[in-house]
């Protein structure tokens, strides 16, 4: 069909009641929210682009055609949008596609998932940071044009399918292809160099967030919404334990059992460092703990290592192997 092509994961398969669409389900987030749902008795479909086959359906969401097609085809109850141009400094480098992906393709999705309860998963970065905690209706103040295209994409979604939610989320990380995949875990080359002194910022407030956590709440969302369309508008989710990226660096270290001597607190940015970022954006997620929607964070030095071990097991297996 047009814009859009399945992978293998297609069965020949009855359609239970509960159907969920996946975006980005290649990502980080992604992957682990279609792993979710999947395990609790959802039929689950997952689209990607640049990686999705053979595993998920391969979309361009920027394609109209593609996106309604896929959307009439499968008919779910529930979108979970994970898709977007996440990197900052990438943002600023490259406006127009990130803008593309982050706002206009968003708003094509909201407005062809019409009736359909679709949840967008955006950022702490809507928020400067000067004045923290911040909830879900505090005014937005985005630094940088992430979070600039972040927000723009929540007020399209909402504009476009009034009975969405927003669910903003902070620094996340989780099981991993490639180290860099997360700003949390790309911190392990820091950690292992061991030898030679390294410097690591210790200037931002941080709130790392497990994406298996983010799942989960995501999954209660829908299974709530199902019973009740009041489930709608703005929330947020955040990790519990405060740190700057030195200190989660010291605690990855501590999580395998490695030292951490090396690692130098940088309590100044560098010169060019990038987009700008909050200081502090920490969420304040009281709406979805009062709904009892939250849940119980997994602690950072368990999760982190969870994370990473599956990647480091199979880099060493494959080490062993071809070398």
């Amino acid at each position: 069909m047009p814009g859009y092509e399945y992978g293998d994961y297609e069965e020949n398969v009855d359609i239970p009641y509960r159907r969920v669409l996946v975006t980005g389900a290649t990502g980080l987030l992604g992957r682990a929210v279609y792993k979710e749902f999947q395990n609790n008795a959802w039929h689950s479909l997952g689209c990607g682009y640049s990686r999705a086959r053979p595993r998920f359906l391969r979309c361009d969401l920027t394609d109209e055609v593609a996106v309604r097609g896929v959307i009439q085809d499968f008919q779910p109850h529930v979108i979970v949008h994970c898709a977007a141009e996440r990197r900052p400094d990438v943002v600023e480098r490259h406006t127009e596609a990130a803008l593309n992906l982050n706002v206009h393709a968003s708003g094509t999705l909201a407005k062809e998932a019409a009736g359909m309860f679709l949840i967008y998963i955006s950022t702490d970065y809507v928020f400067d940071g000067r004045n923290p905690p911040y909830g879900e209706n505090d005014a937005p103040n985005p630094l940088n044009v992430y979070g600039k295209s972040k927000l723009e994409g929540e007020r399209e979604v909402l504009r476009q399918n009034p009975g969405a939610a927003v669910l903003r989320v902070p620094i996340l990380y989780g099981e991993v292809e490639r180290v860099d995949e997360s700003a949390v875990t790309v911190l392990w080359d820091k950690v292992q160099e061991g030898a030679d002194s390294c410097g690591v910022e210790h200037c931002q407030q941080r709130f790392p967030t497990y994406v298996n956590d983010v799942a989960r709440v995501c999954r209660r969302m829908a299974e709530r919404r199902l019973q009740d369309p009041s489930i709608r508008g703005i929330f947020h989710y955040s990790g519990t334990e405060q740190m700057t990226k030195y200190e989660m660096a010291c605690a990855i270290a501590d999580a395998f059992s490695l030292p951490s001597s090396h690692l130098i607190p940088m309590t100044e940015q560098p010169a060019g460092a990038g987009a700008l970022r909050p200081h502090n954006a920490q969420l304040e997620c009281s709406r979805l703990g009062l709904l009892g929607l939250s849940v119980e964070p997994v602690p950072f030095r368990t999760a982190v290592r969870d994370s990473l071990w599956p990647f480091l097991y199979d880099k060493r297996w494959r080490q062993t192997v071809f070398h």
